[in-house]
């Protein structure tokens, strides 16, 4: 048996946004999760009843239970709290959490809370462009101090902000519509900025708020090979890791820009307007741990500028290209699922030896999964081998991190159950519960258990592998 440590949290995750519906019940205000996936109602689910989660909490917190789940990772969402982002907070909102995080306590299930996954209130959209303006940091701390005021009693674990490294690639995550286009990277370098700060304001205010309480970041983890042995190659996968998690992680642990990211932003032109007394407040900020989100690897070679594409030119968004330092490219070893995610439980070994020998802070694993088009069967199974087959390898790859020193304190992939997601709808399915409807027919949003679900109980069980 490949055993873990007898207090290693087995779990799994979620968020609100993709797993609750009731999007405007009990005085819920519209999220800009919410307002990008009604773009494409038309072509697959939103975020209207998503997983029903928001009905079916006792059932699925009980399914949870029967899995042997010690942690339940998932996210509060704004708007159920303060649905204008920055105005009156919503008491239904409060009491729903309340009987969410009093459920998995009655279950024997820590409740593991994101506070900011994806799910920016609308309103703060209109009012401020969101996170380009100090308003919104102001908003979210205060945000942030109502929910550890309400459940820090009970809920001692948090995460600040979900994948904000990757969230601020993707305009329309983070409502850069009507940003004119010679403007987008200065205002995006903004609104990064902003992050930071209010993240550091979060992690301050936890840890004076919360008895006992802990706090860090969640990224979304890339690790990135060179095509070949060239040595600008070799650099260029290195700066498109520095520039997609590096960075931030540094921001995160150290309070300040490293020197290659502080020298693009400066070079660029769009360093982001800062005010007197945050270098003070991010350096005062120490998480407590690393969140991974952990699904692929990259490989890269150099992209070098020209007169027509000059330094610093983006292409693309997620996986972006940046001419003057990396071009991402196929990696020819490595198998890839149906949505094109490459396939490499190495690649998780590796990233967390890396985060470990530079950060040294424990970490969890927060997301990690097989998105793919699951099958009902006539009797009413699932049967998701290939789910297995890659959790398996990926526990492995965890199992070896630790071995080779890494202090890792727990696994909760993605995701707890099936969830919209935001491309491909209920096209596309993580859980290790099946939710019996489809992208335009919710049918009996009836709960299913698949193989995995039964594969992970007996790893649970077993505190390990066979």
């Amino acid at each position: 048996m490949k055993k873990f440590n007898d207090n290693f949290w087995w779990g799994a995750s979620s968020s609100a946004f993709q797993i609750e519906g009731a999007w405007n019940e009990d005085s819920k205000g519209e999220s800009i999760a919410d307002y990008n996936s009604f773009k494409h109602s038309d072509q697959q689910a939103d975020t209207k009843v998503a997983s029903d989660f928001y009905h079916h909490y006792q059932e699925d917190i009980k399914l949870m239970k029967q899995m042997g789940m010690k942690a339940y990772r998932f996210s509060i969402a704004w708007t159920r709290i303060i649905p204008d982002g920055d105005g009156i907070v919503n008491q239904a909102g409060i009491d729903f959490y309340n009987h969410v995080i009093d459920e998995c306590l009655a279950n024997d299930i820590i409740p593991f809370v994101t506070l900011y996954h994806f799910d920016l209130p609308l309103a703060l959209v209109k009012k401020y462009n969101g996170w380009a303006s100090r308003d919104c940091v102001r908003a979210f701390r205060r945000y942030a101090q109502i929910c550890f005021k309400a459940f820090g009693d009970r809920v001692k674990n948090w995460q600040v902000i979900n994948e904000q490294n990757l969230m601020v690639r993707v305009n329309e995550r983070m409502n850069m519509d009507n940003v004119p286009q010679d403007e987008v990277e200065k205002v995006r370098a903004q609104m990064d900025y902003h992050m930071f700060l209010a993240c550091a304001y979060a992690m301050n205010d936890c840890h004076q708020m919360v008895a006992g309480g802990k706090i860090g970041p969640a990224i979304s983890s890339t690790m990135t090979y060179p095509v070949s042995d060239q040595p600008l190659d070799v650099w260029a996968a290195k700066m498109n890791d520095n520039f997609k998690t590096n960075y931030a992680l540094e921001m995160y642990c150290f309070g300040k820009y490293p020197g290659y990211y502080r020298h693009f932003l400066q070079e660029q032109g769009i360093y982001p307007q800062t005010a007197s007394g945050d270098d003070a407040v991010l350096a005062s900020a120490h998480p407590d741990f690393i969140a991974v989100n952990y699904y692929r690897t990259l490989a890269a070679e150099y992209l070098p500028a020209d007169q027509e594409h000059p330094v610093g030119q983006r292409v693309s968004d997620i996986d972006f290209d940046l001419y003057g330092y990396f071009k991402i490219k196929k990696n020819q070893h490595l198998k890839a699922t149906e949505y094109g995610a490459q396939i490499d439980p190495l690649g998780l070994r590796l990233v967390l030896n890396e985060y470990y020998e530079k950060y040294r802070l424990p970490m969890i694993i927060t997301e990690n999964g097989l998105g793919t088009a699951d099958k009902l069967t006539e009797d009413g199974k699932v049967h998701d081998q290939y789910r297995i087959d890659y959790l398996k390898a990926h526990i492995e790859a965890c199992y070896d991190a630790i071995q080779d020193g890494v202090e890792l304190f727990g696994y909760c992939p993605w995701s707890v159950m099936d969830i919209l997601s935001s491309h491909q709808g209920f096209k596309k399915r993580y859980g290790f519960i099946y939710v019996n409807r489809t992208d335009f027919d919710l049918k009996d949003m009836r709960r299913i258990p698949k193989d995995s679900y039964y594969w992970y109980q007996k790893v649970i069980k077993n505190n390990g592998l066979e």
